[in-house]
């Protein structure tokens, strides 16, 4: 019983408080007035009884500090002090000289100069960093502070420099506990509204701030009288997160001629757009292009992170925010801010508020005050990029000569035919590690090695896969053309280059098989949708397409297993990201623009990775190697995997092909099946995108676990085992194609292919 009393009086305690949660103003008494001193009498009796008031007269050691101040030319002594102090109050009792304040979320009585007074004695320290008159300009300015993260740094940074007459404060938030890692606050303010919060802190500093909250934040129902009511602003501090608004407040500080500072605790970057000396500049400095506030509001937030990371420089943002950028909605909720960087903020605020307004800082324009690179003179390095403009440049479509039958001798031109539609096969990173050569009857299929040098290639396991899908398509379309094959793997064993030579002869009774049909047609399609099963029909046509070859098609389509499969592939994602070889290799296989992919005609062009411009922005950054080493630094990453993530989330079904030897005729083998799955899957109008890197990432780390940090090791055989299970994977089995079937679109574009002629060679 006692307990529950004790917790009914603490529920009843703070529902009392609760009540006064949102009062920030202070009540001011000057008792030379006779209905103050009479309401300020009532009010000690009236808090007085509850034995809550806290009383703080100092206000003898102001009168002698402001008489020093005015008297800096001299040393007074003690009693000389003190006579200098009487007669400045000149008549007046001490008890009643000044005002008396009252705060009322803490019940505090303080004691305080006159206004002229305690404003001269609190910025006296300012002179001559800022003189008497320019204290006198600032101190009749109009400020408007939109966001109170960095926001609360700068309006208390203005305050404490007293360089404002008048204060608004907008933000529709409350204090979190999370937000007190940058915002000066106690625990005792948990969910209070920020503008509470910050007007009462700095009424703390200054009782007699003129200030104004807009506890609603900023609406289009509110900013006109936010920047007008009384008087235009003379500068607004942009602090918000709200992209809407961000837009809405230069439109309008546009139109009244309102400069605009924004600083984003990052680097110390601030940007000054000086509307009332520029009134056609261009919002954001125009680095985000045209921007309708009307159509932000229904963005997602995917949508708007192009736009963000344009507005912040997004290839200028510090490592650790970069590092941070792939973590968000991942692990963590939202973009992370030091309380170091706020204070920066803040004062970089108000020493460049304070410039503009004297008059002293006349420029617009992006700046860095970046702690980091100031003090250690670390520079980065340059990286690849691309822009979203020159991702929606349309592609050029590959194209492949029609396949007609042979009635005669084979020609040229035939076997021109052949070669094309065997380099449409698919290989790692689109590197097309062949070259042909015709000879009499027989077409040798050679091995460029200097086209596959990838690390996840161990072993040239990847490159034998993508042999048997090209040695596949050359049987198609023989037959299609009326030729028999006859096909010998690795025929020479001192010619590690020779793969297959391919004998060819007239068979005008050939039957083709009816996959041919799609071997121009197989492509990449990583086109997202929402998840729809795969129909029993669709799985017996993909299982009977490998009928008949030594490799083993497995898919996995219920929802639990597709759970885990998504948290493996992303993971293994991160590993690759992390490290600097596959890091590097990875972006060398990229074609960030039209021209690089029609020059090299190999790579993976960007475009037929559906990148949205949200995409494109991250791309960017991950581009750099500096940026993904401060993210394995800090131990982070787990937002690399996102984009894989999403392609199973969307998936219906994932798929392995697996051998049960690694030798090299069983890797060609496991090709072969690959790409009549392939082309079934394109046969059946379904998506395929492969997601390979972890097959070979689980072989290298079988054959060669040495090339693995401890760590890295670890995760991948915690991966495996998960695989493993997943896909009841028996002992011996071993995948080497992974891939993403779905229901989707047609692919926004297709790879390019190198050239016949490059590629083919007559003897």
């Amino acid at each position: 019983m006692k307990e529950e009393n004790t917790a009914a009086i603490i529920a009843a305690l703070a529902r009392a408080t609760a009540q006064g949660s949102e009062v920030w103003q202070p009540r001011i008494f000057e008792l030379g007035h006779s209905e103050q001193r009479t309401a300020f009498e009532q009010l000690v009796a009236d808090v007085a009884k509850s034995g809550a008031l806290h009383v703080h007269d100092e206000i003898d050691e102001q009168v002698r500090s402001l008489v020093e101040t005015r008297n800096p030319r001299r040393k007074l002594g003690k009693d000389e002090l003190s006579e200098a102090a009487r007669a400045h109050l000149g008549g007046v009792p001490l008890s009643a000289y000044g005002c008396w304040v009252y705060y009322p979320w803490s019940q505090r009585l303080v004691h305080v100069l006159p206004r002229h007074e305690f404003r001269e004695l609190r910025t006296s320290r300012n002179r001559n960093k800022i003189t008497t008159s320019e204290q006198e300009r600032l101190s009749k300015a109009r400020l408007g502070v939109v966001g109170l993260s960095v926001g609360q740094a700068t309006a208390l940074t203005l305050a404490l420099e007293g360089n404002f007459g008048h204060l608004r404060l907008a933000d529709f938030d409350r204090l979190d506990l999370s937000n007190m890692n940058r915002l000066r606050a106690g625990v005792h303010e948990l969910n209070v509204p920020k503008t509470v919060m910050t007007a009462r802190a700095i009424f703390e500093l200054d009782p007699y701030a003129d200030l104004s909250v807009f506890p609603e934040g900023i609406t289009a129902a509110n900013i006109d009288r936010f920047l007008e009511e009384g008087g235009n602003l003379d500068l607004v501090f942009d602090e918000c997160d709200d992209l809407f608004v961000k837009v809405l407040i230069r439109e309008k500080a546009r139109a009244l001629r309102i400069p605009v500072l924004m600083e984003t605790s990052d680097r110390g970057l601030i940007d000054i757009e000086r509307f009332d000396l520029e009134p056609e500049r261009p919002l954001f400095h125009g680095v985000a292009g045209t921007l309708d506030p009307t159509t932000l509001t229904s963005l997602t937030m995917e949508q708007k992170i192009p736009i963000v990371l344009k507005i912040l420089g997004g290839e200028q943002l510090s490592k650790r925010v970069i590092a941070s950028l792939f973590d968000v909605e991942t692990t963590l909720k939202t973009w992370p801010q030091l309380a170091s960087a706020v204070a920066l903020g803040g004062a970089v605020n108000t020493d460049s508020a304070r410039r503009i307004l004297l008059g002293q800082l006349q420029a617009s324009g992006r700046f860095y005050v970046d702690l980091q690179e100031l003090v250690s003179g670390a520079a980065d390095a340059a990286h690849i990029g691309s822009s979203a403009s020159e991702v929606s440049e349309p592609r050029s479509v590959p194209t492949f000569p029609p396949i007609r039958r042979v009635e005669a001798k084979v020609t040229p031109a035939d076997i021109s035919t052949l070669v094309a539609h065997a380099m449409a096969a698919p290989s790692g990173g689109n590197c097309q590690p062949w070259h042909f050569i015709y000879e009499g009857h027989t077409l040798s299929l050679v091995h460029e090695f200097e086209r596959s040098t990838n690390y996840l290639d161990f072993d040239d396991a990847a490159t034998h896969v993508a042999f048997g899908a090209a040695i596949e398509n050359v049987e198609l379309v023989a037959s299609k053309m009326g030729l028999a094959t006859r096909i010998t793997l690795f025929p020479d064993a001192k010619d590690a280059r020779l793969v297959a030579s391919i004998e060819l002869e007239r068979a005008p009774q050939t039957t083709p098989d009816a996959l041919v049909e799609q071997v121009a047609l197989r492509c990449s399609n990583r086109r997202l949708g929402p998840r729809t099963p795969l129909s029993n029909v669709e799985k017996s046509a993909l299982a009977s397409s490998v009928d008949g070859h030594m490799a083993a098609l497995r898919l996995v389509d219920d929802a639990s297993s597709l759970e885990v499969l998504k948290d493996v592939l992303g993971k293994s994602d991160r590993l690759r990201m992390l490290s600097e070889t596959m890091h590097r290799e990875m972006f060398a296989e990229l074609r960030f623009s039209k021209a690089d992919a029609e020059r090299t005609r190999d790579g993976i062009d960007i475009v037929t990775l559906e990148a949205t411009p949200a995409d494109v922005e991250v791309l960017n950054l991950l581009s750099s190697w500096s940026n993904l080493a401060e993210v394995k630094k800090i131990g982070e990453g787990a937002g690399l995997g996102r984009a894989t993530e999403k392609a199973v989330a969307s998936a219906s079904a994932i798929g392995i092909v697996t051998v049960r030897s690694l030798a090299r005729e069983d890797r060609i083998a496991a090709g072969r099946s690959f790409q009549r799955v392939w082309l079934k899957a394109t046969e059946l109008g379904l998506a395929l995108q492969p997601l390979a890197p972890l097959a070979f990432f689980f072989l290298r780390a079988a054959q060669e676990p040495g090339s693995f940090a401890d760590d890295e090791l670890e995760t991948l055989q915690g991966l495996r085992a998960r695989f493993d299970s997943t896909f009841e994977l028996s002992p011996g089995e071993t995948p080497l194609m992974i891939f993403r079937l779905a229901h989707a679109g047609a692919p926004t574009a297709r790879s390019l292919r190198r050239t016949t002629e490059s590629a083919l060679e007559f003897r």
